[in-house]
């Protein structure tokens, strides 16, 4: 039954809402609106006088807290929630709650992506395909760039979550041999068969990471642990950009210590135009895409499910996926 009084205010509806999915489920919930506002944009009325509060980046905390008088809820679209304060919305009685896995399948796809890209050397096959270089072949087919089968090549994960799970799933699917790191400052069961992280790091032909940014992640694949890896080797990046020192990672594939890296996310996004990963001898190098691994139109659609749900079972008087 619709409660046309509950007022849900999406602050920032364009990161996630592209014209593309349907919102039936999050409308019967209240009433509701979609906002355009960016980080440190003022809170419009509507939104003050908002009792349900969804915002993807945009932040809350005190200062918006205190504009907001009617809020008892807010729900992340997202899984992180470093945009909300936490304790400051706990002591006013507002409610906060988040959304996992709703980009599982996405995010694995666009692993197996990076991987097979990488591979099979899609970029470099590419470009001299329509740059004229194969339309100058003498022969048929352009063997400029060797490569190899997955098949046989180890790929080791950084962060074993569920989207981790599903890489090393995929990978052994293709006849790669995986191995799990075992994460800094962890402690693991003998059942469960990880290596070091610098075994792992000197072994692995391909190496994922899935891991959370945490202070022990922060930095942690750096000079030192990339000096581990074969020069052969592939990085990729699936997790966040503050977890590899960035600059390191471009001098290891100018100096030709490391073979490429691929990267949805980046320690400051959007990517600054003088970022060392678009200098010459670097880019490439590497494959980037633009923070969008995890926003399939699919992806989308179950978060904003899981954030309609989420809405529901509040206003039923019970907590589901709630962080406060």
């Amino acid at each position: 039954m619709k409660t046309p009084s509950l007022r849900i205010v999406f602050l920032d509806a364009p990161t996630v809402d592209l014209g593309d999915i349907l919102l039936k489920k999050l409308k019967v919930q209240g009433s509701y609106t979609g906002l355009s506002l960016q980080n440190h944009d003022p809170l419009p009325n509507s939104a003050c006088e908002a009792d349900i509060l969804i915002a993807n980046k945009y932040y809350l905390g005190q200062e918006e807290f205190q504009k907001c008088p009617r809020l008892r809820l807010i729900c992340v679209a997202a899984t992180g929630t470093n945009n909300i304060d936490l304790e400051g919305a706990k002591q006013r009685g507002i409610g906060v709650c988040n959304v996992a896995g709703y980009s599982t399948p996405t995010v694995v796809e666009h692993t197996l992506m990076f991987l097979l890209a990488f591979g099979h050397r899609l970029m470099e096959h590419h470009l001299s395909s329509v740059n004229g270089e194969w339309s100058r072949s003498p022969s048929f087919a352009l063997l400029k760039f060797p490569y190899h089968d997955l098949k046989g090549k180890r790929l080791g994960i950084i962060g074993y979550g569920h989207i981790g799970r599903g890489v090393g799933k995929i990978a052994k699917a293709l006849g790669m041999v995986v191995s799990v790191a075992r994460m800094p400052g962890r402690k693991y069961s003998t059942k469960e068969k990880r290596v070091s992280l610098k075994s792992l790091l000197q072994t692995s032909d391909f190496v994922t990471l899935h891991c959370p940014l945490t202070s022990l992640t922060e930095n942690l694949m750096d000079g030192e642990k990339l000096s581990w890896m074969k020069s052969s080797a592939y990085l990729l990046n699936l997790a966040r950009g503050p977890i590899v020192d960035e600059a390191a990672v471009a001098k290891a594939l100018q100096s030709g210590k490391l073979a490429g890296y691929a990267s949805d996310v980046l320690r400051q996004e959007p990517s600054p135009s003088d970022h060392p990963f678009f200098q010459p001898g670097v880019r490439e190098k590497i494959l980037l895409t633009p923070h969008i691994a995890w926003a399939s139109q699919e992806s989308r659609q179950r978060l904003m499910d899981e954030i309609a749900m989420n809405i529901e079972a509040f206003r039923k008087g019970r907590k589901r996926n709630r962080l406060v």
